[in-house]
């Protein structure tokens, strides 16, 4: 971890710092490491803690201050501090009027009191704020400077790694360097002490320590991931042979897999940013998201922006920072956002008095600057909601339009559907018999999604259930006849989807599939090729 930055900060005299981190201990060694280092700072300082049951303490001289548990107390003797010094304040920020209680202005003028004196005395000083969360009071806005203190990397949590194995001889350890790196990876993200408890519960839970522990260190990120509150995890059990068609998008997706690994960076290839799914309701684009997760063997995070916005000021755009912060922290991983243009639909307005432009704005600017392999994938029902600013290049690798599906995909789909539930040769005794099964079926669902596929299925199955017999083509055939498609109930929409995504978006079928497509879900041409343009990768 480079401390340059922090080194310049306190060199150049900035007065009031502000470190979000769980990690008192890590972080309290961190700036110490610095402040007394004088190849970094030039004048060593004198460090001091302050919490409010404890009051201030001298950790050089390793004594404590009485009577400054009180915040105003401690500030004003920061003030008559004579000497070089930092001054570490843990969990200050409950001063500044976290949640719905009322900031005290008293502590909040007495720190702006002594600002000038921690620019311009005699004495270098300088305050940190070492706190869970980020709450800055508006007063102190133009004083206080953020520092941005990363989760430990690959390097600490090895160190970690190997002085418990080296501390706990009891513990047969049979990991090789690759498999200790293994675990070391798996357990980016985490913050030191969580990597350690890790760590121990796979040590304790069979006296060993192995390369079959990594569920214990991946099960403890997903508890992380749960804490936030924002990002949900999402396991899923869906592969790339469960997708019915989208052969374009698919063949894309596979072939920037590993695009982070080391091989990759002899090609020079960066990591792929992400892509934009965007289409007819019901034809795959959340099925793909997760079956991403199981191609790449990456972590997918669900990110719903609903739960970012809250009532209090300030805590959204800290809510989306963290959300970031968090995805980046388990990196390499999958985020998607989904039906992205619900979540953004708060923009131009102004009875959120600018939440929903800023927290836009913080996402643009993280995709377009993002160093960490986080691919995000974001699907769209309503390309028309969604702003310009987030379609134009550079945002995303690749838009993909997904349209209602082809005959070959609608064959695809249904036999998909039928061999995951056709088990019993018993209740499929009837149906199998039925020559070319999935071309008549795909024949009679012209203009059907492949939710609705999966449902004349169900329904189908459900019929023959009823009365205890194998099931019948007639049973799917009646269910065909009696659902009314998407394509009618939402032909205006989708008729302007595919205007839209012609010019705009990539076709998620592949070539082939589109030419014999010749029949419209109505009479009017919209577009001989189909929505998206005739691309295949």
């Amino acid at each position: 971890m480079s401390s340059y930055k922090l080194a310049n900060l306190i060199r150049a005299r900035f007065p009031l710092i502000y470190i979000t981190t769980f990690e008192e201990d890590r972080v309290t060694k961190y700036i110490s490491s610095v402040v007394t280092d004088e190849k970094q700072v030039k004048f060593p300082r004198e460090i001091y803690q302050w919490t409010q049951t404890v009051g201030l303490y001298n950790q050089t001289q390793q004594k404590r201050i009485p009577d400054t548990e009180s915040p105003c107390k401690a500030l004003e003797y920061i003030r008559k501090v004579d000497k070089d010094s930092v001054f570490i304040l843990y969990d200050f920020h409950i001063n500044f009027g976290p949640k719905n209680r009322t900031p005290d202005y008293n502590v909040i003028r007495k720190v702006r009191d002594i600002i000038p004196d921690l620019k311009l005395g005699q004495v270098r000083k300088t305050v940190f704020f070492v706190s869970p969360e980020l709450l800055i009071p508006e007063s102190l806005q133009k004083e206080i400077t953020i520092y941005d203190f990363p989760l430990p990397d690959l390097e600490e949590i090895r160190k970690k790694l190997e002085s418990m194995i080296k501390q706990n001889l009891n513990v047969e350890n049979t990991l090789t360097e690759e498999e200790k790196d293994k675990l070391c990876k798996a357990a980016l993200g985490l913050t030191l002490q969580e990597a350690e408890s890790a760590f121990a519960l796979a040590m304790v839970n069979d006296g060993k320590i192995d390369i079959k522990d990594l569920p214990i260190i991946l099960e403890e990120k997903v508890q992380v991931i749960k804490k936030t509150g924002i990002l949900e995890f999402i396991k899923s059990d869906y592969s790339i042979k469960d997708i019915g068609g989208l052969d374009n998008l698919k063949k894309w997706l596979l072939k920037r897999n590993n695009s982070w690994s080391e091989q990759a960076k002899k090609y020079c290839i960066p990591a792929p940013k992400g892509v934009l799914v965007t289409g007819v309701p019901g034809c795959g684009k959340s099925l793909t998201a997760k079956a991403m997760s199981t191609i790449w063997q990456l972590p997918l995070l669900k990110l719903d922006f609903s739960k970012v916005f809250s009532g209090l000021v300030g805590s959204s755009e800290e809510n989306m920072r963290r959300a970031l912060a968090t995805a980046e922290a388990v990196a390499p991983s999958i985020l998607w956002i989904d039906e992205i243009e619900k979540g953004l639909s708060g923009l131009g307005s102004n009875g959120d008095s600018g939440v929903s432009s800023r927290i836009f704005g913080q996402f643009l600017t993280w995709m377009q600057e993002k160093e960490s392999p986080v691919f995000v994938i974001a699907t769209a029902n309503n390309i028309s909601n969604l702003p310009p600013e987030l379609l134009r290049k550079g945002r995303f690798d690749e838009i993909f339009f997904v349209d209602l599906p082809t005959f070959e995909e609608r064959k695809e789909i249904f036999k998909l559907h039928l061999e995951k539930r056709l088990k019993d040769k018993t209740i499929a005794s009837e149906i199998v018999t039925v020559p070319n099964l999935c071309s008549e079926l795909a024949k009679m669902t012209e203009g059907f999604i492949g939710s609705e596929i999966e449902q004349v299925v169900v329904s189908a199955l459900c019929d023959a259930f009823f009365e205890s017999r194998p099931l019948k083509f007639e049973d799917l055939a009646k269910n065909i006849q009696t659902t009314v498609p998407l394509s009618t109930t939402q032909r205006e929409q989708i008729l302007s989807l595919r205007a839209w995504a012609n010019v705009r978006a990539v076709s998620a079928a592949k070539t082939s599939d589109r030419t014999n497509y010749k029949k419209e879900i109505d009479n009017e041409n919209v577009s001989s090729s189909r929505g998206g343009r005739t691309l295949d990768f």
